[in-house]
């Protein structure tokens, strides 16, 4: 048996409308011998695909390619500031007789895709009636309408409806829908009983409007009067299959990573904008990337979601090909911590000893572990202080120093102020003294040499 993988662009002539759709497909041929003694050709087959305006879903190919981590939005419990407004809202249940249309930005690309849905803040079950993907209108995020010619429905392990238990999550069957990188895909999902009780899973900080109106509207092309919020709600990954030597690069942030200060629906974080410049070099643009930033995320506690070394295996260690990592977080431990002496002291100690964990934990895959140095915080009302600023700068020292990550981004020095290397650069400033703008984020996205992805390209040995 041959395996031949083909790819064609085809036009389809209506009425009103001329659509290019580019299609990835593979044709298994088995040339065997007929009463005729005929074989079946590749012509043949394109002849009678093309004749009916389409090429039969396929599946993906083991042989040739394994799935990959395109997108991430890491799961927090949702906060009463969080949750939808009446009449999404209520004592009861939240999202009863709702659909949610949430557009989710890529990075590697693909013939299929498959969609993640968790429900692990949930204390009980989530059952969903009905999921669509489509393009976006435009291609662009931050949008209600779609490409109605891509609209395609998702199915779980055959089934169009499914119900998800509490702490769970639930992977679609593959979707042929080829995509670019960088591409805009959106994603509908039709709640017809809602989830009973408060206890719902989401993104808070998706920088990226969804929509959400009454009714079954997963096959609407737009949504009218709809309700909008800049969250992620229950849809928390996205993997496309990619060839094998695809790989992913994840990011374990805070709100700097999830692009706190960055433009809404302008897809601006660092980590997109390191993405951009991954995919312009030859050497790293089979290299996914997954932002696991969360908003107010501290190292040693809790705060606005899980703490980073309790959510590490989640949110980087059990991802698609996650071969590359990085850590950059510290500030919200520092800038929350009280300031007597002996709390700082003992701050530091616990901090490094987190540090060494991850590093500990990641390198056992075999996987590199980057980090960056913490970026200034001193015109941060909330976090602004002496011993703090003090606490900052031993931090950064061991991560510069200390030799125990595989590579070290100065985040610090790009991003401070080159006269007052307590406070961030004016030009980089969100405004609020401790979040950058999309300006200072590409200044961040710059400064990662994207050598070290060729460096560790065979990973880590593991022993420490």
């Amino acid at each position: 048996m041959t395996s031949l993988y083909a790819r064609l662009q085809y036009y389809k002539v209506s009425s009103d409308e001329i659509m290019t759709k580019r299609l990835y497909f593979s044709v298994l041929l088995t040339p065997r011998r007929t009463d005729s003694m005929r074989i079946v050709t590749l012509s043949t087959i394109l002849t009678g695909a093309l004749a009916f305006g389409l090429v039969a879903a396929q599946t993906p190919d083991p042989s040739n390619g394994h799935w990959v981590d395109t997108w991430t939005a890491t799961p927090q419990l949702t906060e009463a500031s969080g949750l939808p407004p009446p009449p999404f809202n209520t004592s009861a249940n939240i999202f009863e007789n709702a659909t949610l249309r949430q557009t989710l930005h890529l990075s590697l690309g693909g013939p299929f895709i498959r969609l993640r849905f968790t429900n692990v803040f949930g204390t009980t079950n989530l059952p969903v009636s009905a999921v669509t993907v489509a393009l976006p209108a435009n291609g662009s995020s931050g949008v209600s309408g779609i490409q109605p010619e891509t609209l395609q429905n998702v199915t779980f392990s055959g089934a169009t409806s499914f119900s998800i238990p509490n702490g769970a999550l639930l992977v679609s069957d593959p979707i042929n829908m080829p995509l670019e990188p960088r591409s805009v895909i959106s994603v509908s999902m039709f709640l017809e009983s809602g989830q009973q009780g408060l206890d719902i899973t989401s993104h808070p900080l998706s920088m990226t409007t969804s929509f959400f109106v009454n009714g079954n509207a997963v096959e609407d092309t737009d949504f009218e009067g709809a309700e909008s919020a800049e969250h992620w709600y229950f849809v928390s990954a996205v993997e496309a299959w990619a060839p094998r030597e695809s790989v992913t690069f994840a990011v374990l942030g805070d709100s700097i990573t999830d692009g706190r200060g960055s433009d809404v629906d302008g897809n601006d974080r660092w980590p997109d904008q390191l993405f951009i410049r991954m995919q312009n070099n030859t050497n790293t643009s089979h290299i996914a990337l997954i932002d696991q930033g969360l908003d107010g995320n501290r190292i040693l506690a809790d705060g606005l979601g899980p703490n980073a070394l309790g959510r590490l295996d989640r949110d980087i260690l059990s991802h698609s090909a996650v071969k590359f990592a990085m850590i950059f977080e510290g500030v919200n431990d520092i800038g929350t911590s009280n300031t007597d002496s002996a709390s700082q002291a003992a701050l530091i100690d616990e901090l490094l000893v987190a540090y060494q964990q991850i590093i500990s934990r990641v390198h056992a895959l075999g996987i590199p572990m980057f980090a960056a140095t913490i970026t200034p915080f001193g015109n941060f009302a909330q976090y602004t202080d002496p011993a703090r600023e003090a606490t900052r700068q031993v931090i950064n020292k061991w991560i510069r120093t200390s030799g125990k990550f595989d590579a070290v981004i100065d985040f610090d020095a790009v991003a401070r102020d080159p006269n007052n290397a307590t406070v961030l650069a004016p030009e980089f400033d969100s405004g609020d003294g401790l979040h950058l703008n999309s300006v200072g984020y590409h200044a961040l996205a710059n400064a990662i040499p994207l050598e070290i992805f060729d460096q560790f390209a065979d990973g880590v040995s593991g022993f420490e």
